[in-house]
């Protein structure tokens, strides 16, 4: 009786870059930044019909420093954009950003001298949400991809 018949069907056997990115991908610590109606929308995400927690996180820190996936939600003027680049600053790598909405991706309809025309120009952003405000479905879907991303990068890096 070899090692191998004491172990079948009862281990596993994977990389370890692999284990850490599917702790990662299934336990990310969002930090919402609501400035406009794309925040309204987030509560209802995290609310009991949507269920945010169905796909890892469903904590939701306050603090830069406990989380590692910044939810940027409705528009950035000039006055905020040094405060959203010094809370990114303050995140714990691997850090991720999602833009949520018309006004954080492009700046929506205001299209003037005080409002960032996409948060992109000051932090890197990982995914895109359209919508004005986006629907509930488009954060979930917005998050399965953050997910397969961060299961890309683990691949990359193997």
């Amino acid at each position: 009786m070899g090692l191998d018949n004491l172990l079948a069907g009862n281990a596993i056997t994977l990389k370890l870059k692999e284990a850490v990115a599917w702790a990662r991908k299934y336990s990310l610590w969002p930090m919402p930044y609501g400035t406009a109606c794309c925040a309204i929308e987030f509560m209802g995400v995290v609310a009991p019909y949507f269920d945010i927690s169905r796909f890892g996180a469903e904590l939701v820190r306050f603090s830069p420093r406990q989380s590692d996936l910044l939810m940027v939600m409705g528009t950035i003027n000039y006055k905020q954009a040094p405060i959203l680049k010094r809370i990114y600053d303050q995140m714990c790598h691997p850090k991720w950003v999602i833009a949520m909405g018309a006004c954080a991706t492009s700046g929506g309809f205001y299209n003037n001298y005080s409002v960032l025309q996409g948060i992109d120009e000051i932090v890197p952003v990982d995914v895109y949400i359209p919508g004005c405000p986006p629907r509930p479905e488009g954060i979930l879907n917005a998050l399965v991809k953050l997910q397969e991303k961060i299961t890309q990068e683990a691949r990359k890096d193997v």
